[in-house]
This record gives structure tokens, C-alpha cells and sequence, in this order.
């Protein structure tokens, strides 16, 4: 086999393009792959209707290295002028219009980025980084435009930091295909409505569930698009047990002081005994932690209060379910504990939505477990100052899209 018949094999080149010669460069370091056309008839890439031809333009490509060396790919490209699309390029089998690199080596990229820095990447496949992070929002950009409208039952809502100072973005995820839907700045009611406002009047009325915090602004905005929204908004069980679990340290604190003034330091230590979930404590912790949890201690009482409460989520029925919460609040409400008292006129005010997802059997641990993974994603790429680039990070990782250049689907056929 000849190099031009090997380099067309390579490329996926089929007539009218067909590789002229291939030369080694050594001062270079590279291979130049001359593809050349004998193209008749030229056509629109977008609407593939003949066009006239416009003019030609040189072009050059990186291509996968051959052994050390990098491999450069070298066309004169025509242009058409289409009626309807103007002047444009036409179509590649190698690479995607207004590409510098083949379809080939893009996807090599992506698979790279999939577990590395875009540094990393970089550095080792001898690219600048801003061609590497091109790259990545190309791909961005096609994998979005490719999704195709489907329906999603239910949906988790959640911030996540974009950077210190209390700065977030805000991000949807499909709870159950793990993936994330959209990503949106800051965390205001504007915010989600770019999410929903992009649904279709049938995508929204499948909604079947939508978790979220107690967050007034996701709220509104759900309430605004959803159709029977007060039926289908969900308070996570996990967000509620951080604010039972800071209403219970917040108790631990104060009577710490007070006892530590008396030379008591009964409490000294003991902070994650009173927030570890009791099923994930070892035997001896339990024991240890037994006279403390028998005591007369006030945050013996609030943590009382707070598992009562963690254990009223198993309920079928919600009229069961509502008359347990209803005792739980008479209680918390009447425990004369501030933190634990603030923490049960937020439970009553927004109890229509607790009820919700017991009786969904819903939460957020899957958006949870998405939040984690971008916070990953950001420490691996040591912080972003740009929203965009954060943003399209978070799609690229974990949004399930189709990344890769639609040129390479050529390759398959060779």
C-alpha cells in the first residue's frame, strides 16, 4: 500500500478527495498530508443543494501524530455561494467547517478532557490552552445542539459554588438518568426560569416531580411555569436534616459555654456524635455516646427533637403523614430551644412540600451526588474565573451529550 492510499485510509478520504502526497519534514517534526479535489459539482453543507463556486481558501489541519511526529493535513477548501445559507464552505469528510483540527484528533481531545485538566491536555499533546479549552466549548456546543426534546418526570434543583463570596450557579439535573439538564448563574429566580421557560407546554406538564431547598426564588419560578406546581414541588429530606443539624449544634454551642464556665465539659468533643446519623455509628460510639443522649441536657432534648423527625418520612399515606409532622411541630414548637423553634416555623410554613416528597419518595441525593462531581471537576482545573467556561465544563462532564464532531461518524465507514 502506497502513503497516499494508507493517509486516505486514515483520513476516510473517498472520492472526489483524494491525498495528492505525504512528505516528512524533519527540522519540523512533521508529516504534511497534501489532499487535493476533483470535485464537478460543489454543494451547500447545510441544505446540500449545488452552488455555485465563490473561491477557495488554503487550509491546514492537525491530525493524529505519526509515531513522534505531529501529522498536518493541507487543503485548498472551495467555497459556494448558497441562495439561502450565503457564502460557504464546503463540507469535509475529515473535519467539521471552521475546524484546525480533524474530527479525529478533536475526539482524542475529548477523551483526554474526559479525564484530565485542560493544562494537563495541553501540555501533553503539545497544544496551547486556549486550542485544547476551544476544543472542549465546540464540543459543548454541538452536544446541546443535538439534544433531542424528550420527557423528563423528574427533575432536581440545586446550587453549587462557582467561587468564594457566596457566588453559585444554578443547576438542574434529570434525577433519573444522572445527568445534568442546564446550568444557569447565580441562584435567583431568573435563574431557574431560563430552564423552565425552555421546556415545551407537554414537557412541562409531565413534570412529575421537581426537588429543591426551601428556596423562595426556585419557588416562584417553579410555581410560575409548572402546571399544579404546589403539587408537585418537594422539599429534599437531606436539606431538612442540615437545618434540623445546625439548629442542634447551635444549641450544643450555647449550652457548651454555659457548662464550660461551671467546669463542666461534658460537651467538649462531642459535635459530630450529635449530627453522625445514629445508623452509620460503630457499637462502641453508640455506647460512648449513650449517657449523653439519656441526659437532661438541652441538646440531648434538641437532638431528640431533630430524630424524631428524620424518622417521619416513611409514611404511604398523607394524612398520616401530616398528623405525625403536626405532633413533631406541637412539640419542637413548645421545646423553649430557640434554634429548634426557628427551625419548626420554617418546617410549618413550607410542610405542604415535606409532604410532597414523602409522598413521592423523592430527593435530592442523586443532585447531590452531581454537586460533588463538580465540585471534583473545579479543584481538577484548580478554580474558574469565567461563568461560561464553568458552565461548560459542567455540561461536558456531566451533561450526557454527544461530543464528538459529527466528520468523525466517516471514520466508521472506512
Amino acid at each position: 500500500m502506497h502513503d497516499t492510499d494508507l493517509y486516505a485510509r486514515i483520513l476516510g478520504i473517498q472520492s472526489p478527495w483524494h491525498v495528492e502526497h505525504v512528505e516528512l519534514h524533519l527540522e519540523a517534526g512533521e508529516v504534511r498530508v497534501r489532499v487535493g479535489s476533483d470535485r464537478a459539482v460543489l454543494r451547500c453543507p447545510s441544505c446540500a443543494e449545488v452552488a455555485p463556486g465563490y473561491d477557495s481558501r488554503e487550509r491546514r489541519w492537525r491530525h493524529l501524530d505519526t509515531c513522534q511526529y505531529r501529522t498536518i493535513v493541507q487543503a485548498t477548501v472551495p467555497r459556494v455561494r448558497c441562495q439561502e445559507h450565503g457564502v460557504v464552505q464546503v463540507a469535509l469528510p475529515w473535519a467539521e467547517v471552521g475546524a484546525r483540527f480533524t474530527a479525529l484528533f478533536e475526539a482524542l481531545v475529548i477523551d483526554w478532557l474526559q479525564a484530565a485538566s485542560v493544562a494537563v491536555v495541553a501540555r501533553r499533546l503539545r497544544l496551547s490552552w486556549d486550542e485544547v479549552d476551544g476544543i472542549l466549548q465546540r464540543a459543548v456546543e454541538r452536544g446541546l445542539a443535538r439534544r433531542q426534546v424528550e420527557p423528563v418526570s423528574r427533575v432536581g434543583v440545586d446550587e453549587t459554588s462557582f467561587q468564594r463570596r457566596h457566588e453559585y450557579v444554578t443547576v438542574v439535573s434529570d434525577l433519573g438518568r444522572d445527568r445534568v439538564l442546564y446550568v444557569a448563574d447565580d441562584r435567583r429566580e431568573a435563574s431557574l426560569d431560563g430552564f423552565s421557560a425552555g421546556l415545551s407546554e407537554t414537557q412541562r406538564a409531565e413534570l412529575e416531580a421537581v426537588c429543591m431547598d426551601m428556596w423562595r426564588p426556585y419557588i416562584a419560578s417553579t410555581r410560575r411555569y409548572v402546571p399544579h406546581a404546589d403539587r408537585k414541588i418537594a422539599f429534599d429530606k437531606f436539606h431538612v436534616a442540615r437545618l434540623l443539624g445546625d439548629a442542634v449544634d447551635r444549641v450544643r454551642r450555647g449550652e457548651h459555654k454555659r457548662l464550660r464556665v461551671a467546669g463542666d465539659a461534658r460537651l467538649a468533643g462531642t459535635r459530630y456524635w450529635w449530627l453522625t446519623n445514629p445508623a452509620r455509628m460503630d457499637a462502641v460510639r453508640w455506647r460512648q455516646f449513650g449517657a449523653l443522649r439519656a441526659s437532661a441536657l438541652k441538646t440531648a432534648r434538641a437532638w431528640a427533637i431533630k430524630e424524631l423527625a428524620m424518622s417521619l418520612w416513611g409514611y404511604v399515606r398523607r394524612g398520616w403523614a401530616q398528623k405525625a409532622w403536626t405532633r413533631w411541630l406541637g412539640w419542637a414548637l413548645r421545646c423553649r430551644l430557640g434554634p429548634m423553634r426557628k427551625v419548626a416555623e420554617t418546617i410549618r410554613k413550607y410542610l405542604w412540600g415535606i409532604l410532597n416528597a414523602i409522598m413521592l419518595g423523592i430527593t435530592n441525593a442523586r443532585a447531590e451526588g452531581l454537586n460533588a462531581k463538580i465540585q471534583g471537576i473545579k479543584r481538577r482545573a484548580c478554580g474558574y474565573r469565567s461563568r461560561a467556561r464553568f458552565r461548560n465544563a459542567i455540561y461536558f462532564h456531566l451533561g450526557g451529550l454527544d461530543l464528538y464532531p459529527a466528520a468523525l461518524r466517516t471514520h466508521t465507514n472506512v
